[in-house]
Parts: C-alpha cells; sequence; structure tokens
C-alpha cells in the first residue's frame, strides 16, 4: 500500500462538491484523513473563494489509475477540461505526493510543484502530514510551511467531514 497525499479545492456549490468528493473517496479506498478546511481566494483568476483541504489514503493502485479515476471523479462533477487552467471548479481533486514517488510523465508531476508554491496547498497538507518529508528537498511539509512567506489569506472554515470520510486529522 501507498500513501498517497490529495489535494481537494472547490469555488462552485463548494460544501456540496467537497463532501461529495470526500464521500467518493471513502467510498472506494476506506479511511480517509483530512486537513483542516480553508477558504482562500481564486488565485490565478478573479472568481469566488475556494475551500480547500488535503486528504490522505492508502491504496495499491498504480498512479496513472488513481490519476484517471480522479479524472472521472472530477468529471462526475461537471468538471470542464476546455477552459483556461485558472477557472472556476466544481471539484478539483490533485495527487500532490504518491509515497516518496518522484516522476513527470504523462502531464503528472510528482511531487505536485504547487505544495511549495501556494498557500491553500501546503498549509492543508502540512497540518496534516506534519512530518511528511518532500521527496525533493529533504525537508517536512512542517518545515516547508514554516518558512513560507504568504500574502493569502486562509480562512478556515468549519465543515463537518467526518461523517463522509471515516477519519479526520
Amino acid at each position: 500500500m501507498t500513501r498517497v497525499y490529495l489535494g481537494i479545492g472547490s469555488n462552485c456549490r463548494p460544501e456540496f462538491h467537497v463532501r461529495a468528493g470526500v464521500a467518493a473517496l471513502a467510498a472506494t479506498f476506506g479511511r480517509v484523513d483530512l486537513s483542516p478546511v480553508y477558504r482562500t481566494p481564486a488565485v490565478g483568476f478573479e472568481g469566488r473563494d475556494f475551500l480547500n483541504l488535503s486528504a490522505g489514503i492508502d491504496t495499491d493502485w498504480s498512479v496513472q489509475s488513481l490519476k484517471d479515476w480522479l479524472n472521472d471523479l472530477e468529471d462526475a462533477h461537471g468538471r470542464r477540461r476546455d477552459v483556461p487552467k485558472f477557472s472556476d471548479r466544481n471539484l478539483d481533486i490533485d495527487i500532490l505526493l504518491y509515497g516518496d514517488e518522484v516522476l513527470d510523465r504523462d502531464g503528472l508531476v510528482l511531487p505536485r510543484p504547487e505544495i511549495l508554491d501556494y498557500a491553500h496547498v501546503l498549509k492543508p497538507l502540512a497540518d496534516l502530514a506534519p512530518r511528511q518529508v518532500h521527496p525533493l528537498t529533504g525537508r517536512t511539509l512542517a518545515e516547508h510551511w514554516q518558512a513560507f512567506e504568504s500574502s493569502g489569506a486562509l480562512e478556515p472554515v468549519d465543515l463537518d467531514l467526518a461523517s463522509t470520510s471515516g477519519s479526520r486529522a
């Protein structure tokens, strides 16, 4: 089994889509560990605020099978792939870390570069797995968060996901 960390976000009916995404993860993979949820401004475009969090799952699926399944889940929630990268999202679930895997193929880069670039990705991930070591830097996620300089606002949101995930960090 491989420990996988995912980034989850939504800014269109976000409470609904985040709950549904977490429920689908739990139904497929069993236990889902979750970070706190944060409300953050849209990045790269003018749009509604996002709800963002990280999830941890254990799987024996290949990284490509997981990526394909996540894409299908996003598509089932109305994900449009014909729009700019930075745009509204019903449901966005990205593989952030897949064990200690380092790869760049077929549009999948691991670890996901956004971990070190955006507070809305790093903070929930560091909350969930503070002692997890970033495979490229050799530093823990907590160390990265401590050194992170952010001008972006991260507002904690009380969104009860325990009943949909089976777990909560």
